[in-house]
């Protein structure tokens, strides 16, 4: 009997150790799937962020051509001002030089 006991102990104790061994790998893996749960949920906002980024990126990039355009249309009035102004200048010269 006394054998008995002896051998049962470590047979009772090992079974208990491999329950509780099995609840921790299920809580183990139950946090797991939690966490592999959220890195979907952030890889999804990233990726959703990401597309937003690129779309603005795209407004900039269309809003910088027509910023080039209208300064390319600024360059060329006041070059044609310029130009208009100085025959100007030159014609008011000529006569101020005829007066004399």
């Amino acid at each position: 009997m006394k054998t008995l006991l002896k051998r049962s102990i470590p047979l009772i104790m090992a079974i208990g150790l491999f329950t509780s061994c099995g609840d921790m790998t299920k809580k183990v893996e139950d946090k797991l799937k939690a966490l592999h749960a959220k890195a979907e949920q952030l890889d999804s906002l990233v990726n959703r962020e990401y597309e937003r980024v690129l779309t603005l990126d795209t407004l900039i990039n269309f809003e910088n051509e027509k910023i080039e355009k209208l300064d390319s249309l600024i360059n060329k009035s006041s070059s044609r001002i310029d130009s208009i102004a100085n025959k100007k200048i030159e014609l008011l010269e000529k006569i101020v030089d005829k007066k004399k």
